[in-house]
């Protein structure tokens, strides 16, 4: 259950706080592009099994590839990029720390 709560809570509530605290001048307009960082799981599609609650999506599936999670870290760098890179970075995040759970980090 912990493993879930922390999983979606950071797909979920971190975008929530970041867009709060930190884009007050736009909070809506950043809450729902840092809400859409969900998006990176449409590459489930193409695993077999579609969901698979004991596969690690880091460097599995082709949105959560190291090259892709370096491309979101690129986007950082772009005043007209950040912010998605910011909610696939978050997207990100909630997979490693799903993946450490896996692993037997956080038992």
């Amino acid at each position: 259950m912990l493993r879930f709560i922390a999983h979606y809570g950071i797909h979920f509530i971190v975008p929530l706080i970041v867009a709060y605290f930190f884009f007050k001048e736009y909070r809506w307009k950043a809450t729902l592009i840092l809400l859409l960082g969900i998006v990176l799981d449409i590459d489930h599609i193409f695993a077999n099994p579609i969901f698979d609650p004991s596969r690690c999506s880091i460097n599995f599936h082709p949105l959560h590839s190291y090259w892709a999670i370096c491309f979101y870290v690129i986007l950082l760098f772009f005043s007209k990029t950040r912010l998605w890179g910011i909610a696939f970075l978050i997207h990100i995040l909630a997979d490693v720390v799903d993946c450490l759970f896996l692993a037997g980090k956080f038992n």
